[in-house]
């Protein structure tokens, strides 16, 4: 579903489209489709200058761009989605190779359903396993299997080729340093760090 603006006599007013595919898709991210204003700071009640708004979108763009390639990498190369290779980083940087769902569903970003059909493939592959919690009936761990871990191990090698080429390759160490300064202000309470 696409959502646009209103047009000039609509202001205000936002009306969903929908593309053929049906998939959630943004148009016209780079200019505003509000009437004829593109300075988005004289929009009534606005609290966002177009300057600001122009890193918002940089910074989205730049996610999905680097996202878009580091999935299309591991799809081509591995079989593995972004998203299954994420769950099995998760898993395998647990001493026992295993996580709550609950836990590896926040580590993640996932919702817990969104989390169950994504170790529903994993598992139908032979990547994970789940196993059921002695101390809680209703919990459940997900669990690295060994081929989870062999398959985790190649892809690693193009993942990390893929954010040399796409992010670190391109920053300098004081820009590093700037930038990590910045995503930790923006994520102060994701847990990031490694034990490596």
């Amino acid at each position: 579903m696409v959502w646009n603006a209103g047009s000039a006599g609509e202001r205000g007013a936002s009306r969903p489209c929908r593309n053929r595919n049906r998939r959630t898709t943004f148009r016209n991210l780079a200019t505003p489709s509000i009437g004829s204003v593109t300075d988005v700071s004289t929009l009534p009640g606005s609290t966002i200058t177009t300057r600001e708004l122009t890193v918002w979108r940089t910074l989205l763009r730049a996610q999905v761009h680097i996202s878009r390639h580091l999935h299309q990498d591991l799809l081509g190369e591995h079989d593995l989605a972004l998203g299954s290779y994420d769950v099995l980083q998760h898993l395998s940087e647990q001493p026992d190779g295993r996580l709550r769902m609950n836990d590896l569903a926040d580590r993640v970003l996932l919702s817990r359903s969104g989390l169950t059909r994504l170790v529903d493939r994993l598992q139908r592959d032979g990547l994970v396993r789940r196993e059921s919690c002695t101390s809680d009936a209703r919990g459940l761990f997900a669990v690295i299997t060994i081929a989870g871990r062999d398959r985790l191990h190649r892809a690693t090698i193009t993942h990390h080729r893929g954010v040399r080429e796409l992010l670190l390759g391109r920053l300098d160490a004081a820009e590093m340093d700037q930038f990590e300064v910045i995503l930790r202000k923006l994520a102060p309470d994701y847990p990031v760090a490694l034990s490596a």
